[in-house]
């Protein structure tokens, strides 16, 4: 019995002993691997966001100029310029935007030409360059970045700085080409981002791994314990026992199984061996799992909340305007979408109005989505119909769609002193008109889409707007708009749900609308992105014609 004793207790240390160094092990490595990919996955997602916005940057500054800007000549330009850059380094949260022209000898000299600061996004102490400002690059792996961009052609390039050694907050730089209009590269801009969600997530993270690692195995320790006693003590008593009785009576017991101690230990070994390797297989394929949902989620929700907060979406829009109202909606089908659409003054008495419509769902969408209207509302601001506005949006899209995608745009410009209306379709759906409370299909003109073929023109048309009528904008997913058994909404049906509104006030037209459409689908799954505006146009009268719903 002492002998059994003691190789049991033998035998439970060494396999409790071996599970649990088994789980810290396998805690380490997965800690390991998941604190890589953890880092690796925030890095990626940092270089293509913020290429993103060094390549949209890129678009504002004109790199045939670079030398006169140096040279003090193009001075207006030059601040135009600055201004915009300055604009959307604020607007973007990123640390710096600047642009230097670097000494092609040896890359190891540059010259600023703009500089742009922003230190309320990390607490940093940056100081702005002045125009002609000379350093010296700062290490090699810039120096390298700028030869591969210069000579090599690249597309652009990264620097991560993860623990910067010079007392300033981890950020990531990323560095796209200026070229001239023959397609020389004459400048380098530079965006640098702070990284700080990634320092401030690494430590619960560690933290998470290191607790769920500990309450793991204690409870397979617990388990095994059980376990043991269960299939290896009990058996090893019972034999025990039944040697005793035969030793003292020499009778022939009750059969226990054909118990052979050396078998039972393997068949035990064997047992353990195949529920702990179901066990680890399990718990990996659920924790990753989880993380992989979890992080999706999270981004998901990160991303929508950046989408929304791009477009306007504060009503009313502009208190203090009498000439006019407007609002809008946006339900996208997914957590993030391709629709949107924009309304801005771009001078006392001209207000630009926008809506587009990106082929496809998601991200992608949602990614080009923010570029063209970034690019639409910087271009637009600069001057030029809305004709010339999508040629030149077209263009620059072009240049870089690699992904083959391409948006449908309703561009206008109203002036509103008289209600004159300059507009261009690209491709999207009829504008409605509502006059003296009637609604109406405006059959434009349709241009191309934009993005699918550089070199395309676009063709203006005018009307002029008078006190009272309704402008109704919107993409395909409202007329779209399916209920279950399959029959779209169509555009009869918005028709009469304008129509329905009347006169009211266009956060009313919209709601009307919407409930119409809610009415139609009742609970059938939302399969495309449903974006909608209305303009209500009172005239320098300002007059507020509500009241008179039909």
């Amino acid at each position: 019995m002492k002998l059994v004793q003691k190789m049991r207790s033998r035998m439970a240390v060494n396999i409790i002993g071996a599970i649990v160094m088994l789980l810290v092990v396998f805690g380490l490595i997965v800690s390991a691997i998941g604190y890589v990919n953890f880092t690796d996955a925030f890095k990626r997602e940092y270089s293509v966001t913020t290429y993103h916005m060094a390549d949209t940057a890129a678009a504002l500054v004109n790199g045939d100029h670079i030398d006169a800007y140096l040279q003090g000549e193009r001075a207006e330009e030059y601040r135009q310029t600055k201004a915009r850059i300055d604009t959307y380094c604020a607007r973007m949260n990123v640390s710096l935007v600047y642009v230097i022209r670097v000494d092609t000898g040896d890359y190891g000299r540059f010259v600023s030409v703009f500089n742009s600061v922003n230190n309320t996004v990390d607490n940093s102490a940056y100081t702005e360059w002045e125009l002609g400002h000379a350093r010296n690059t700062t290490n090699d792996e810039y120096r390298e970045v700028y030869r591969s961009l210069y000579e090599a052609d690249a597309p652009y390039g990264t620097v991560y700085r993860i623990r910067p050694g010079d007392g300033s907050h981890p950020h990531i730089t990323t560095l796209v080409p200026v070229k001239d209009s023959g397609g020389k590269t004459t400048a380098l801009l530079c965006v640098q981002r702070p990284m700080r969600e990634l320092r401030d997530a690494q430590r619960p993270y560690l933290i998470h791994i290191a607790v769920s690692t500990v309450i793991l195995a204690i409870l397979a320790s617990a388990i095994a314990v059980a376990y043991i006693r269960t299939k290896i003590v009990r058996p090893i008593r019972t034999a025990s026992d039944e040697a005793t009785r035969f030793a003292k009576e020499n009778t022939k017991g009750e059969p226990i199984g054909g118990i052979s101690r050396y078998e039972e230990l393997q068949n035990l070994t064997r047992s353990i061996d195949t529920m702990e390797t179901d066990m680890v297989r399990y718990m990996e394929n659920l924790t990753a799992a989880t993380a992989e949902k979890e992080r999706i989620a999270a981004e998901l929700t990160l991303a929508g909340q950046i989408q929304m907060n791009s477009i306007p979406n504060d009503f009313p829009a502009f208190p203090d305007r009498t000439e006019f109202d407007i609002y809008a909606s946006m339900d996208p089908a997914k957590d993030v979408g391709g629709d949107f659409y924009n309304f801005f003054p771009i001078d006392e008495d001209h207000l630009a109005i926008v809506i587009g419509d990106v082929s496809g769902k998601g991200i992608p969408a949602a990614l080009f989505m923010m570029v063209t209207n970034i690019i639409i509302s910087d271009r637009t601001r600069m001057g030029g119909s809305p004709a010339e506005i999508l040629a030149y949006v077209n263009d620059d899209l072009c240049k870089h769609n690699k992904a083959d995608m391409f948006v449908t745009v309703w561009l206008g410009i109203l002036e509103l002193t008289t209600g004159k209306l300059i507009a261009a379709n690209a491709g999207h759906e009829y504008p409605i008109l509502g006059q003296n409370g009637a609604f109406a299909l405006l059959r434009d003109k349709h241009g191309f889409i934009v993005g699918g073929m550089d070199g395309i023109r676009y063709r203006n048309y005018e009307l002029t707007l008078a006190p009272g009528d309704r402008l109704f904008l919107y993409t395909d997913g409202l007329p779209e708009a399916t209920d279950a058994d399959e029959r779209m909404f169509g555009t009869d049906r918005v028709l009469a749900a304008l129509n329905g509104a009347g006169n009211a006030s266009a956060q009313e037209i919209l709601q009307a609308v919407h409930t119409a459409v809610n009415d139609f689908v009742k609970d059938a799954e939302q399969f495309d992105d449903l974006t909608m505006l209305c303009l209500d146009y009172r005239g320098t009268t300002g007059e507020n014609t509500y009241g008179t719903t039909a």
